[in-house]
């Protein structure tokens, strides 16, 4: 699955739980993505790419302290919360790499205790009409955010954009209950 989307997912299912604030949301894009750290091997070799990559960040120990790590820099009172809901975006990740990583490219979630692969014969390639359409949906999804709560995925990170762009948003219509 293509980073962006990986990111744009966890900004929006931050927005589905309440209690979660700008800053906490911001990190639920973060708990999303992070998995892909690993990917940077590339800038060492293209060998340690492909060795590394679904490997050393796509494993549960990974997980467990990218969320810990997550949680302990979230806002007090909900740190609890906030790394229950880290812990289900790095492994949504896990399963949208699963489904859309390409075909042949195995996830090592028990690694370094184990190298396990689990691998899915019947992943759809990574540059893949299945792969745009999440994104697309996403996006969707994320505008309609947007419009119905005002407030974009900037919100933590550029307050004054994200105002910005609010204002510019058509404003929403009420619906008005008549007794005709």
């Amino acid at each position: 699955m293509h980073i962006q989307t990986h990111i744009l997912s966890g900004w929006c299912i931050g927005n589905l739980v309440p209690g979660l604030g700008p800053r906490e949301r911001a990190l639920c894009m973060l708990a999303a993505s992070l998995a892909d750290v690993d990917g940077l091997g590339i800038l060492v070799s293209e060998e340690w790419y492909w060795s590394l990559h679904h490997k050393l960040g796509h494993c549960a120990a990974f997980g467990l302290l990218l969320s810990g790590g997550l949680a302990l820099v979230s806002t007090r009172g909900r740190r609890w919360l906030a790394l229950g809901v880290y812990l289900a975006l790095f492994h949504l990740h896990l399963v949208l790499d699963y489904l859309g990583s390409g075909p042949g490219w195995p996830l090592y979630y028990y690694w370094p205790v184990a190298n396990i692969e689990w691998l899915n014969p019947h992943a759809w390639p990574f540059f893949s009409w299945q792969n745009l359409s999440a994104a697309f949906a996403v996006i969707g999804w994320a505008v309609w955010i947007a419009w119905t709560r005002r407030r974009t995925p900037l919100e933590a990170w550029m307050p004054s954009l994200d105002r910005d762009l609010v204002a510019r948003l058509p404003p929403r219509r009420h619906r008005v209950n008549s007794l005709v």
